[in-house]
């Protein structure tokens, strides 16, 4: 018997102008319908930073929804959801990054929303880092992002990068997508990002953090679990 394993999800939809007023107010109206879908264990609608990686400039075209799933066959089936043609009727396009959870630590208000299949990996790398910034830490925390993000535009193996997030500054994550782990740690670890690493802990800028990677991995081809 095949073993089931978790499948998290992550799709960016853009919208023409004519729709955006549309798609910003489904930051509220699209929860219960997100929440009536079959097979999912976790769920955030979120807004995108206009800039590279983590911007306070926020991208009004785009919307990230990160889905965790049961396993593959409650996955596959997103794209026959109400909630995915919802967004997929006013959308121009959209694209889904499918990952295995493969380390995390930290929560999402609360919950620890993924669970690591600890799998090793040489190849490609996905991460997700989040936190919860304390209101009165917002402008230390503001003043080191343009070194951060410049830093990032030079990172040697990243793929992409988007800025994404609950609520502007005060709550923001970022995803990236890298040829592999040892060149996100190169940047993680030895640019300026590693002095903003330090500062964060140091000066406690957060009430809350999570950092999780992942790998990627193709849905179609993992066979259906047979009882």
């Amino acid at each position: 018997m095949n073993k089931k394993k978790e499948i998290v999800s992550l799709t960016f939809f853009k919208y023409p102008k004519r729709n955006r007023w549309w798609a910003f107010n489904q930051m509220q109206l699209a929860i219960s319908p997100l929440k009536k879908v079959q097979g999912k264990k976790f769920f955030k609608l979120m807004g995108t930073g206009g800039g590279f990686g983590f911007s306070l400039k926020p991208d009004f075209s785009t919307y990230a929804l990160l889905m965790v799933w049961e396993d593959a066959e409650a996955a596959r089936s997103f794209y026959l959801s109400e909630a995915y043609l919802r967004f997929n009727q006013q959308c121009i396009s959209n694209f889904t990054y499918w990952m295995r959870c493969i380390q995390s630590h930290g929560t999402w208000y609360g919950k620890k929303p993924f669970k690591p299949s600890h799998e090793k990996t040489k190849g490609p790398i996905m991460v997700i880092t989040r936190a919860r910034v304390k209101l009165h830490k917002v402008f230390r925390f503001l003043k080191y992002i343009p070194n951060t993000s410049r830093s990032a535009e030079k990172a040697s193996g990243l793929i992409f990068t988007k800025g994404i997030g609950e609520w502007p500054i005060i709550e923001q994550a970022t995803f990236s997508y890298w040829n592999s782990q040892a060149q996100m740690e190169d940047y993680a670890y030895g640019t300026a990002h590693k002095e903003v690493i330090k500062k964060v802990k140091n000066e406690k800028w957060y009430r809350e953090e999570l950092f999780a990677r992942f790998i990627p991995i193709d849905i179609n081809k993992i066979p259906e679990t047979k009882p």
